[in-house]
C-alpha cells in the first residue's frame, strides 16, 4: 500500500506530461493551413517551416517563391500562421532564436535593434511584407485543416520609417485604416488591421 502511494505521484506526473504533449498535424496538414496567410497566388511556391512529430521546428516544403510560411504552434490554441517576404528572413529567424533561449519580448526587441544599428542583423532595404491569419479554438479542425471566420492582418515593414516619411498616423483612426508602429526603428512597420469577420469562411 506504500508502495503504491509513492507510485500514485510519480504516475499522475507521468500521465501528466503526455497529456500536455501537444498533437502535431501531419506535414501536409501544416503545409495547408500555414499558406493560409500566403496570396492565393503564391501559395504553391512558398516555403513552409513547421513542426516534426517530437515537435521540433523544421522546413517541410522548399519553395521557389519570394514568401516563407510558418506552421501553427500545436502548443498554442486556436490558429495562427503567417507569410513573410524571404528578405525578412534573418529578422524573423533571429527573433526565433532569441525566444528559443527565454528573452522575453522586450528584450528580444532591444537585442534586434542593437545588432540592426551595428549591421550584424540585416534588415531589407525595400518594404517587405508579413500576413498573419488567425482564427479561433472553436472556429478551427486542426484534424482537417478547415478554418471558419479566420482573420487576415497584413503588415509591412520599412526599417526605419516614420510617421513624417510616410504620412500614416501612429493609430489607426477609421476601421482598416493604415498606420505606423514603431516608426524610427528597425522594426518599423504599417499596420492594416481589416475590421474582424463575422460570417466570412477561408478554407
Amino acid at each position: 500500500m506504500k508502495t503504491a502511494s509513492l507510485l500514485t505521484p510519480l504516475f499522475l506526473s507521468a500521465f501528466a506530461a503526455v497529456a500536455q504533449t501537444p498533437t502535431v498535424p501531419s506535414p501536409d496538414m501544416q503545409i495547408k493551413t500555414a499558406v493560409l496567410a500566403a496570396p492565393s497566388d503564391k501559395q504553391a511556391g512558398a516555403a513552409v517551416y513547421g513542426y516534426s512529430e517530437k515537435n521540433e521546428f523544421i522546413s517541410l516544403r522548399k519553395g521557389t517563391n519570394e514568401f516563407i510560411c510558418l506552421a501553427d504552434d500545436p502548443a498554442q490554441k486556436g490558429l495562427s500562421v503567417s507569410c513573410y517576404h524571404r528578405d525578412l528572413e534573418p529578422f524573423m529567424k533571429r527573433g526565433r532564436e532569441l525566444k528559443q533561449e527565454g528573452k522575453k519580448s522586450k528584450e528580444i526587441q532591444d537585442i534586434r535593434e542593437q545588432e540592426a544599428k551595428a549591421k550584424k542583423l540585416m534588415m531589407p532595404v525595400h518594404p517587405s511584407s508579413l500576413f498573419v491569419y488567425t482564427a479561433k479554438d472553436e472556429n478551427y479542425n486542426p484534424a482537417t485543416g478547415d478554418v471558419k471566420d479566420g482573420y487576415l492582418r497584413s503588415v509591412v515593414y520599412i526599417p526605419y520609417a516614420t510617421a513624417e516619411s510616410t504620412g500614416l498616423p501612429l493609430k489607426p483612426e477609421a476601421p482598416g485604416m493604415p498606420w505606423i508602429m514603431d516608426p524610427g526603428t528597425h522594426r518599423a512597420h504599417i499596420m492594416i488591421n481589416p475590421p474582424a469577420p463575422t460570417t466570412a469562411t477561408k478554407q
